[in-house]
Formats: C-alpha cells, sequence, structure tokens
C-alpha cells in the first residue's frame, strides 16, 4: 500500500482507541504506520538493493520489532523532555514510560505489514530466518475505493461535528472513536469481499481450457480500478496463459483471448540460467515466474520476468533478471532490471 492509505488506517486505529493511548499516541501510530515503508528508499541503490531491502528491512517481523523499539524509544524521551504545558490538556496522561509507547508503535508497524501483506508484492514476513515472499494478492498499492472509506470514515465525522457546533448542538466525546471504529469494521470486511472475489477469479481461471489444454494452476492479480477487474495468470502443461478476468455480471470470460507464453525447451542455456544466483533469488520472490532463453550473435541471454506485473505495469517493485553468458555459457554479466528501466 502507498503511504497515504498507511497514515489514514493508522490514524483509524489511533481514534479507535483514542481514550486508552498514551501522551503522542495518535503520533505514535501514525508514525509507525508509514515509517517501515522507509526501506523503499532502498530504489535507489538499484533493482538488486531494492528487490533485497524493499518490503523487507521493516516489513519482516525483526526488522518491524526493531523499527518499533527505536520509534518507542524517540516518543518516550520525547515525553520526558517535552513540557506537558506545551500541550493542549483535556484528560489526565500517566506518567512517561516506554513500555505503552512500544505497545502502540507495534501495533502501528503491524498494522503497516498487515495492509501490505494484502497487497500482490507482499513482504519477506521472516527475513533474515527465512528467505521467502508471503502476499494474498487481495489488493493493489494503490486502491482509491480503499483510501476513500478510510478518508470518509474520518473525516464526514468531523463535518457532522462542527455543523452541530454550529447550530448549538452539544459534541459527544467518543463519536470520532466510534466512528473510527465503524470505519475499520467497514475496511476489514471490504478484505473479506475482496478475498471472495479473489477466489471467485481464481476458480473461473481453474474452470477453462487454454488452446485445448487444461490449466494445472492459476492466480489472479487485483485491478487498481476496479474490485471486479483482475488479470489471471493460468498455467497449463506447456504454456503461461495470461487475460483479464471481469467478475461483473455483464462481462463474458473469454478464455480464447489469452496472451500466450511458450515454456522453453529444455537446454543447456536455460539449466545454467537458473542455476545463477540471481535468478535462485528471483524465483524466491516471483509470484508467476515465466524463463525465456534466446540466442545472441556469440552466445545465450536468459531471462525471467513475473507475469504478476502486466507487460507494461512499470511499478517499482517490476523486477526482472537477466544473464548474459558466451557460447560456451560462461557468464558475461547477470543482473536485476526495473522493467521500467530507458533501455531494459
Amino acid at each position: 500500500m502507498e503511504p497515504f492509505t498507511h497514515a489514514f488506517a493508522s490514524l483509524a486505529l489511533a481514534k479507535s482507541g483514542e481514550r486508552w493511548v498514551p501522551r503522542f499516541g495518535i503520533a505514535m501510530l501514525v508514525t509507525a504506520g508509514v515509517a517501515p515503508d522507509l526501506d523503499y528508499l532502498s530504489y535507489f541503490g538499484g533493482p538488486g538493493a531494492f528487490l533485497t531491502l524493499h518490503r523487507t528491512l521493516f516489513h519482516s517481523l525483526l526488522g518491524g520489532a526493531a523499527l518499533a523499539c527505536a520509534l518507542a524509544f524517540g516518543f518516550y524521551i520525547l515525553d520526558k523532555k517535552w513540557p506537558r504545558s506545551h500541550v493542549a490538556q483535556d484528560r489526565t496522561y500517566p506518567p512517561p514510560a516506554f513500555l505503552p509507547a512500544l505497545a502502540v508503535c507495534a501495533i502501528g508497524v503491524a498494522g503497516n505489514i498487515l495492509l501490505d501483506l494484502c497487497s500482490g508484492e507482499g513482504v519477506q514476513l521472516l527475513w533474515p530466518f527465512r528467505p521467502g515472499w508471503y502476499h494474498w494478492n487481495l489488493d493493489g498499492s494503490l486502491d482509491p475505493w480503499l483510501l476513500l472509506i478510510l478518508v470518509a470514515g474520518l473525516l464526514l465525522p468531523m463535518l457532522f461535528r462542527l455543523v452541530n457546533e454550529e447550530v448549538g448542538a452539544r459534541s459527544k466525546g467518543r463519536g470520532n472513536s466510534r466512528a473510527a471504529i465503524v470505519t475499520l469494521v467497514l475496511v476489514a470486511a471490504y478484505f473479506g469481499w475482496r478475498a471472495h472475489l479473489h477466489a471467485e477469479a481464481v476458480n473461473l481461471l481453474l474452470s477453462h481450457e487454454y488452446q485445448g489444454h487444461i490449466a494445472l494452476s492459476a492466480a489472479a492479480f487485483p485491478d487498481a480500478s476496479s474490485p471486479f477487474d483482475w488479470r489471471g495468470v493460468a498455467v497449463t502443461d506447456n504454456t503461461v496463459e495470461e487475460l483479464d478476468v471481469p467478475l461483473r455480471r455483464d462481462a463474458d470470460f473469454d478464455a480464447d483471448r489469452s496472451r500466450t507464453y511458450f515454456k522453453p525447451d529444455d537446454s543447456a542455456a536455460l539449466e545454467a540460467g537458473r542455476k545463477t544466483a540471481v535468478a535462485r533469488k528471483f524465483l524466491r520472490y516471483a509470484a508467476m515466474p515465466v524463463a525465456s532463453v534466446s540466442q545472441l550473435e556469440d552466445g545465450y541471454r536468459f531471462e525471467i520476468h513475473d507475469l504478476r506485473y502486466a507487460s507494461d505495469d512499470f511499478d517499482a517493485a517490476n523486477v526482472f533478471v537477466r544473464v548474459d553468458f558466451d557460447s560456451h555459457l560462461h557468464i558475461r554479466s547477470q543482473n536485476f532490471l526495473f522493467a521500467a528501466s530507458p533501455n531494459p
């Protein structure tokens, strides 16, 4: 998820438990809910660094725990040093303590990781002990409908309160908290609905034949524009099929309109490519890997792409592998590349 969704989700969490959070609790939750995305800065280190650190460094259990501890300690020091008279007081806060701050920051970090688990890109949850990516393919990095639920659930009660104050009605202090709880329930229900749609899309893919071949496995990836539009990938015995999966009642699913990728024939170049360090690392990341081998003038080129991303998707997470061999299958170069690179 992008930072705005994380920030509004964390704010909803903070508002729902506003009565129990310590001083600076809202700031703690929002900061901790966005801070794990700092590992996105690895993008500037190139595709190799990005693949290694993004959704890993601060999105793993170990990295997230370390980040929560660091943030909690920072707010604990701030609470001790910042005079309480500088903050408008509407209730009495307990003396500063590290453990309550740690609990709040841990909830914020966990919320970020949970939302990113729902995305197709996923996280390396058990890094560095067990390399592997976990993802539920329920939503994209930017979902305008989810963001609308969060923004409306947080801002509409504020608007109603202002209207009530304008007409002289008494304001209820717990209104924001209740509205935030309702917002979180709606978010959970939205993801439950998306999980149902995802299962429906996968079952639809598995129930059809492609070029006369049955699907051995399938995956469905969300489209940001609509919860009813998914991009499907079906794997047969010798092809990988990519196609749109519309779930609206008035839409027709046509398995004959798939884009076909033929699996490469077994060859020494293919086997050598799969054994390279970059390929092994990439295969732990890729949800639907497709390999190809092409002949160069004096060697071979081996590539692996991840069909979880469309060919015209230039998201930073769309990374692929390229290995060039000479005619004797000695490695000339092996690299991770961004699909958005000027000359991929």
